[in-house]
């Protein structure tokens, strides 16, 4: 029950970072959702974002974050 606990608490603290992080990249207008690539369809009644670009750019650069992670523990 003790290693469940702390999955928790671990978890609550990477989300907060992402919320931080989100929140303070929130402030720089960045592009995002509005890179080339991403597509939006735009009709008279609604509004459709396939946000592909963004989509890969951001998981290119969680890739490099997370392997650099993990190459630092791994020591």
């Amino acid at each position: 029950m003790n290693s469940f606990a702390r999955l928790f608490i671990a978890l609550g603290v990477v989300f907060l970072l992402i919320g931080v992080v989100l929140y303070v990249l929130g402030r720089f207008n960045l592009p995002l959702g509005r890179l080339p690539g991403d597509i939006r369809l735009e009709g008279r009644n609604f509004t459709c974002l396939f946000p592909l670009g963004t989509s890969l750019l951001l998981s290119v650069a969680l890739t490099v974050l997370l392997n650099l992670i993990v190459r630092l523990f791994n020591r």
